[in-house]
């Protein structure tokens, strides 16, 4: 094996045993969560067709594992490390965010980008990297600004996202993001700003600018956390959208009520409910859980009782979207990585620049 074979094979190593330790991480964060049987939900289910990446040592072959979710809420697994639009002609621009996330400062972006990407990314100065940013904060102030007097919304997902990115005076503010579904079935970003997930002023001041560029309406139904104070606002602005609580917060809500040694049997009595063929047997699901644990557990019963009907509300949609519309994982899927990553970044940066990154980010994954 010649010199050059054997660095591209070191660095196919350490690119794939790379993306194994983000499925790991994935396969754990889903760990507790069973179907109805008591199985895992989510497990392995094979890799997607090898594919060649550019690299500094050439073109690396990789193979990318995929994950099946069981439990119908649509878990995916999408690789931070080799994205899918990191291919045989990579974008740098594209890949730029995500190492900006991870943590790489601004000094060390060329020689990262140059060592995973090759050739293209060479020259990339300190003071190119920082122009790139600065585009990117342009290219979310101008997105923000857009007519939305024809946009009509089906669906929203909505959530505040804490990144581990932090931006100056942020105080605890969040990322606040909306991802629409259009008539016509198409995703998109409808908003991405920055407040408290908590606060009703926060997602007002959002949801008013939406309003003020032409939004007519708001979407049928919109998914999220019951904790937020999106709702509130949602009242005020859009009275006729109807809401759906997110499963995956309820059912961590929930089950924090309850002991460790009944957290197992609950987890499959609530998959029960959220599953149910019908609206009939997830009431009757419903009472059952009630019936059930209501007697030692009220917290957790009262918890669940509280959002009856806003649990429910998807079943008054089309079937083949039940599975969307049960949890906010449309929002989820796209951060998850990066929450784990941006743990680690010190980074605290303008926040154009932290909305500008968030803006890229979104964007790269609706490519996915």
């Amino acid at each position: 094996m010649g010199l050059d074979e054997l660095v591209r094979h070191g660095a196919r190593q350490v690119i794939q045993q790379a993306i194994e330790a983000e499925l790991s991480a994935l396969l754990e964060r889903f760990e507790n969560v069973k179907t109805l049987h008591g199985q895992r939900a989510v497990v392995r289910n094979g890799y997607l067709p090898e594919r060649e990446v550019l690299t500094a040592a050439g073109p690396i072959p990789v193979k990318v594992p995929k994950v099946r979710d069981r439990s119908g809420s649509g878990v995916k697994f999408n690789s931070s490390i080799v994205p899918p639009y990191v291919r045989k002609s990579p974008r740098v621009s594209a890949a730029l965010p995500w190492l900006y996330l991870k943590g790489i400062s601004t000094g060390d972006m060329s020689e990262a980008l140059s060592v995973l990407l090759g050739e293209d990314a060479k020259g990339l100065s300190a003071n190119v990297v920082s122009r790139l940013k600065a585009q990117w904060a342009d290219e979310h102030a101008s997105w923000s600004q857009r007519d939305l007097s024809k946009s009509r919304y089906v669906y929203w997902w909505v959530d505040g996202i804490h990144t581990g990115l932090r931006s100056e005076n942020s105080d605890g503010q969040c990322l606040l993001v909306i991802i629409g579904v259009r008539p016509d079935g198409r995703k998109e970003r409808v908003a991405i700003g920055d407040g408290y997930r908590e606060s009703k002023a926060s997602w007002q001041e959002l949801l008013l600018d939406l309003k003020s560029r032409g939004l007519q309406a708001g979407p049928l139904l919109a998914v999220g956390d019951g904790a937020m104070g999106f709702w509130a606002a949602l009242e005020e602005v859009f009275p006729t959208t109807r809401g759906q609580r997110c499963w995956f917060h309820k059912m961590g809500n929930v089950l924090n009520a309850l002991p460790k040694s009944q957290q197992g049997k609950a987890k499959a009595d609530l998959q029960a409910i959220w599953m149910a063929a019908t609206r009939a047997d997830a009431y009757a699901a419903f009472d059952r859980f009630v019936t059930v644990y209501a007697a030692k557990y009220p917290k957790a019963t009262e918890t669940l009782k509280k959002d009856r009907e806003s649990l429910l509300a998807f079943y008054d949609f089309p079937a083949e979207h039940w599975q969307h519309l049960r949890t906010t994982n449309a929002i989820e899927s796209t951060f998850a990585t990066v929450r784990h990553r941006t743990t680690r970044t010190r980074n605290c940066v303008s926040r154009p620049t932290f909305l500008g990154l968030a803006f890229k980010l979104i964007e790269e994954a609706e490519k996915t």
